[in-house]
């Protein structure tokens, strides 16, 4: 009957890669109550799980006495001489060892679903608690089933969740392959293992990128300081060198691109601008709309409003495909940024179509301007 238990739970340590200490100190734990409950709190035993040899051995001390006034604690002579073969006397320590099965088939059953429940609460802890330390940490898992709004990967044995809101749109996987994804949560739930949400779509996927592929970044030397990205589309970082004598912007794309060209391809071709850092606003501003030129900028810093003056034949690329360029722009910078056009003799039909995407943007700035609130 023990055998049937260490059995089981050496198999659960192989299959879930739980620790076999930890394993043990929970049957230890369980057999101790048993004995707690059956003998009373003042019994004084051994419980001794070898998780290697399979053996659960319990040892029962009691005190050799002529007359018995606490049976939990105390045998008297007879019993004791009888039990253990041996000419024991008043004051003498008594051992006796417990055979699990004396506790009966029914009480051991019920025993190994409470190691099962424990196990399992303690599985979901340690779980819990291992993924918790990598979030914000690019993980590698394969695909092993794909539904309508998620996949469902595979990492150490542990099932992760990959919502279709946190993949790149035009991506595409299939089942056995392999998925590099930033841990985003860990979310604990009251039953079942806690949901571990992988993303590639999110800002600090592309930081991390860049944090293990530029080593200058990883040092700390350069400062990511903004991140605006269009998943799959196009990016816009902001980067700071707090060296003189190293060009951020240079540094992160490398020599010939090499080092921008990596990030680039694990994102499936998303375009990256890298862009430098400066606390003048207006210059900030001019950098983060590239490639369009600016003629002039007027800031309102109380109410983070950036007023762009420009000609008619810039507007294209400041406002770039689908307005993502000041879109981005605006997100990176933190300012709602409109367009005043310069030139005013154009036909009717291009005035009305720049008109239509200005629009577009304006309505942009509205929601921008309620999610943060």
């Amino acid at each position: 009957m023990k055998s049937d238990i260490i059995d089981a739970f050496s198999q659960m340590v192989k299959v879930k890669n739980m620790d076999r200490d930890v394993l043990e100190s929970v049957i230890k734990d369980s057999f101790s109550k048993l004995m707690e409950k059956r003998y009373g709190p003042e019994a004084s035993f051994d419980v001794l799980v070898n998780m290697d040899k399979g053996s659960i051995e319990i040892y029962l001390y009691k005190k050799v006495v002529a007359e018995v006034t606490d049976s939990s604690t105390e045998i008297d002579v007879e019993t004791a001489r009888e039990k253990s073969g041996e000419e024991l006397e008043p004051g003498d320590d008594y051992i006796e060892e417990i055979p699990v099965e004396d506790f009966g088939r029914r009480l051991v059953l019920n025993l190994k679903q409470n190691l099962n429940q424990k196990l399992r609460e303690i599985e979901k802890e340690v779980k819990y608690k291992n993924y918790s330390e990598l979030v914000n940490t690019i993980i590698v898992s394969e695909v092993y089933q794909i539904k309508q709004n998620a996949m469902l990967l595979i990492h150490n044995g542990n099932e992760i969740l990959f919502p279709k809101s946190e993949q790149i749109p035009k991506e595409k996987f299939k089942k056995g392959d392999t998925v590099h994804a930033l841990v985003k949560s860990v979310d604990k739930k009251t039953s079942g293992p806690p949901v571990i949400i992988v993303s590639r779509a999110d800002d600090n996927f592309l930081m991390k990128l860049f944090e293990n592929e530029i080593p200058e970044i990883y040092d700390g030397i350069i400062e990511i300081k903004a991140i605006a990205r269009e998943p799959g589309e196009r990016a816009k970082v902001a980067v700071y060198s707090n060296d003189d004598r190293i060009d951020a912007v240079g540094a992160c794309v490398g020599m010939k691109g090499i080092r921008i060209h990596s990030i680039v391809r694990e994102l499936s071709n998303e375009n990256i601008d890298v862009i430098n850092f400066t606390d003048d606003m207006p210059l900030y501003i001019a950098r983060a709309l590239a490639p369009a030129k600016i003629q002039d900028i007027y800031i309102d810093v109380e109410n983070k409003i950036a007023q762009i003056h420009a000609d008619e034949d810039q507007l294209s690329l400041i406002i770039g495909k689908n307005g993502q360029n000041i879109k981005l722009a605006t997100k990176l910078t933190g300012f709602q940024i409109d367009v005043i056009r310069e030139d005013t003799g154009k036909e009717e039909e291009s005035e009305e179509s720049t008109d239509e995407i200005i629009n577009e943007i304006e309505e942009v700035n509205e929601n921008s301007t309620e999610e943060e609130e």
